[in-house]
This record gives C-alpha cells, sequence and structure tokens, in this order.
C-alpha cells in the first residue's frame, strides 16, 4: 500500500513537472519572439537608453516567472528522482524475498483459470493496470537541460530541434556533473557524425538524431543549452 500510495504520488509530480514545463515554453517562445529580448538578451539599446521596442516590465516579470520554474522544476525532479529510488529498491528486495515456485507447490497469488476472475477488493490481489505498473522498470531519464535559443537556419533546426525543448540524453550525455563541458564535448567529438538525442516536448518524449557540422553560424548546432 505504501509503495502504491508512493506510486501515486510519483505520478502527480510527474503531472506538475509537466505544466511547469508548459509554461516554462510558454514564457521561453514569448521572450524569443521575432525582435524579442530573448532569455538573457539586453534591455537597453546601443546608447543604453531602455529598448522602446519591447515591454520592459513584462519582459522582466517574465523572466522573474521563468527563474521561479526553474527552481521548481529543479526541486519536483528531485523529489522524483527521490521516489523512484525509493520504488526501485522496494521492488528490488520484493523480487529477492520471493520464494521460489517449485512444481506442484502453491504460488504466494492466487492462481485462477480463464473463467475465474478475482475480485477487486481481495488485499492479495492488485488490478491489472496497477500490478503492470508496479512490475514494470521505475528507472526513467529526467531532463537535464532546455534549448534556450536557437537560430534559423542552423544545424539544430534542420535536424528538428526547437525552442523550449527539455534535453534527457544527448548522445553519451545524460546527467551528472560537468554538463556544459561533456555536451561541448560530445558535440565536437561527433563533428559530421549523426548523435542521438531524447527530448521532452510539452510532455511528450521523441526520439531525434542532430548532426553536429559547420556552417554560417556559429557552433556546431546553432543552438544554446542551459543547465536545469
Amino acid at each position: 500500500m505504501v509503495a502504491m500510495n508512493l506510486k501515486a504520488g510519483t505520478m502527480a509530480l510527474m503531472e506538475q513537472r509537466e505544466a511547469t514545463e508548459r509554461e516554462m515554453n510558454a514564457i521561453i517562445d514569448r521572450l524569443c519572439q521575432p525582435g524579442g529580448p530573448g532569455i538573457s538578451g539586453s534591455l537597453v539599446d546601443e546608447e543604453g537608453f531602455p529598448r522602446s521596442d519591447i515591454d520592459i516590465p513584462s519582459v522582466r516579470a517574465d523572466r522573474h516567472r521563468l527563474a521561479e520554474l526553474r527552481s521548481d522544476h529543479k526541486d519536483i525532479t528531485d523529489k522524483i528522482n527521490e521516489n523512484l529510488q525509493v520504488l526501485h529498491s522496494a521492488k528490488v528486495a520484493r523480487n529477492s524475498s520471493s520464494p521460489v515456485r517449485r512444481e506442484g507447490e502453491g504460488s504466494i497469488q492466487a492462481s485462477f483459470d480463464a473463467n475465474s476472475v478475482p475480485s477487486s477488493s481481495s488485499p492479495d490481489v492488485l488490478p491489472k493496470d496497477t500490478a503492470s505498473m508496479m512490475d514494470t522498470d521505475i528507472f526513467v531519464s529526467v531532463p537535464f537541460a532546455i534549448v534556450d535559443e536557437i537560430t534559423d537556419g542552423s544545424p539544430a533546426v534542420e535536424d528538428g530541434l526547437q525552442l523550449g525543448d527539455l534535453i534527457m540524453k544527448f548522445g553519451n550525455v545524460e546527467s551528472g556533473d560537468g554538463l556544459l563541458q561533456r555536451l561541448a564535448s560530445e558535440a565536437q567529438s561527433n563533428q559530421g557524425h549523426p548523435v542521438s538525442l531524447v527530448v521532452m516536448r510539452q510532455g511528450e518524449q521523441i526520439n531525434l538524431t542532430v548532426t553536429p557540422r559547420l556552417w554560417q553560424g556559429r557552433g556546431l548546432l546553432g543552438c544554446h543549452f542551459r543547465i536545469l
């Protein structure tokens, strides 16, 4: 029962994280629209005066809200990871403690034939969907970076990346320390070669392949990853 409650709580956290990601994407879209200041662009013109072509108070409010959402996203992700570790440990313990079933001996779970349906009120029988969820391997990747800047016509755009995509895996890079350096190294070492990429886009996991390469703009991809 505790594991089921923890599983339900983790699923709720994942839904909360998806809602956070959607709000982050909406803010990033507003800030990075044509003529916009972007995530961190200057709010003053070349002469040092406030830009007259943008709504500076709104931009500052969006940037402040985005910073809050990023902090919330990190806290939620940390809690999800913590719950997944507990669930995984519980599953390992449950599997290791299960007795080996021998031929002719009874199973610890109730057996039934095609004409027998266990009662949902029975404390020893989980609903089929719940049982499948609990038995499914619970390790899942979590985003560690977001595409917060991307240039039109760049390799990143041509290969399918979009502004606001949450990076879950880039080649051999998934998580850990020194992510920016590792991402740069992964791109440089694979120049001209396809790199597998897994992103979260509006709550959906998407598999892509990008090829770091020279082009008329800066870098090998033409986009910027911000670590979450």
